[in-house]
């Protein structure tokens, strides 16, 4: 991290296939459901727009969405970012069990803390909510 640009990832195994995580993550309108503070979402094209439940609306360019990558990526766009790119992807280990990585970097550094933080809980409920759904 620099006093400019901020970067962090997270990752988690999970003991589910990579393809049930996927359908969370790949969805992008499932977000409320495993990120943090999230409450609704929608989408319009490659544009999503969130609301926090602080209520503040975040508007995302969607760059990437690969199912068979199964890696999607977004942006914030404006806000107090300056720049944004998170990224999720999820590594099939081949035995019903995967990894997800999320990164994120952000300007100011201080904000890839925020989403991060955000990330690392979001990881944790993806697990909970796949895990025993084999």
């Amino acid at each position: 991290m620099t006093a400019k640009r901020g970067s962090v990832r997270y990752w988690t195994k999970i003991n589910a296939p990579a393809d049930a995580v996927w359908a969370y993550i790949g969805d992008p309108l499932r977000l409320p459901e495993w990120f943090p503070g999230v409450t609704e979402c929608s989408v319009n094209g490659m544009e999503r727009t969130i609301n926090t439940q602080m209520g503040l609306p975040m508007v995302e360019d969607i760059l990437t969405n690969n199912p068979i990558e199964r890696r999607f990526q977004y942006r914030i766009k404006g806000g107090f970012f300056v720049e944004h790119l998170s990224t999720l992807d999820v590594f099939d280990l081949g035995d019903n069990t995967c990894i997800v990585s999320y990164s994120c970097d952000a300007q100011p550094a201080p904000l890839a803390l925020v989403i991060a933080g955000g990330a690392s809980d979001g990881l944790q409920k993806l697990k909970e909510l796949t895990e025993g759904k084999n």
